[in-house]
């Protein structure tokens, strides 16, 4: 993938999730150094840069998708990215916030805003300024086309190292299921 010059560039990106796959990433230490060597980060965490570039080599998205604003950023993420990986099982399934999906969307904010926190008057809020929640959370790849997978809840920084230095090396990545876990 990358070519001796140039190095390979890197987005990551956050949807409907708990923020642990980012975390995972940043646990891969001192090789951040080594990787570092090997990429440029675009839009992520790292680097606090809040738009993605319109042409990335590869795309980390973390997180299910529940509302418009997160289809809308996914849909505008693919576009950017040359490879899009799915990572953790909320991208992958869904995860946690599909949890909701057994519920009707009213069910679920009538015990969020009016009998879960008992406030007399409580109304769920209607506000312009909120994304559209939709009916069911969905993983990525019900809304746009999906190159790979990163397995686990979340997956392990070992597993984001594997698979980062496989792809940038031209290889496809394979990753041995001793490293594939759910915390």
């Amino acid at each position: 993938m990358a070519d001796a010059k140039k190095k390979v560039t890197v987005a990551t990106c956050s949807l409907a999730g708990c923020f642990g796959c980012h975390m995972s990433l940043l646990d891969i230490d001192e090789r951040l150094i080594a990787l570092l060597e090997l990429v440029e980060f675009d839009r992520s965490p790292i680097n606090d840069i809040k738009e993605i570039s319109p042409s990335v080599d590869v795309g980390l998205i973390e997180g299910g998708v529940c509302n418009a604003e997160n289809v809308h950023v996914l849909r505008q993420f693919r576009a950017s990215c040359r490879v899009l990986v799915a990572v953790g099982e909320c991208a992958a399934t869904g995860g946690v916030p599909a949890m909701r999906n057994h519920y009707t969307l009213k069910e679920c904010l009538q015990e969020a805003y009016v009998r879960g926190i008992g406030v007399a008057g409580a109304e769920i809020p209607s506000d312009p300024e909120l994304p559209l929640l939709l009916d069911k959370v969905q993983p990525l790849h019900h809304v746009v086309k999906v190159d790979y997978t990163l397995p686990g809840c979340p997956p392990s920084a070992d597993v984001f190292w594997m698979f980062l230095t496989d792809l940038i090396a031209g290889r496809d990545p394979v990753l041995p299921p001793s490293l594939i876990r759910y915390d």
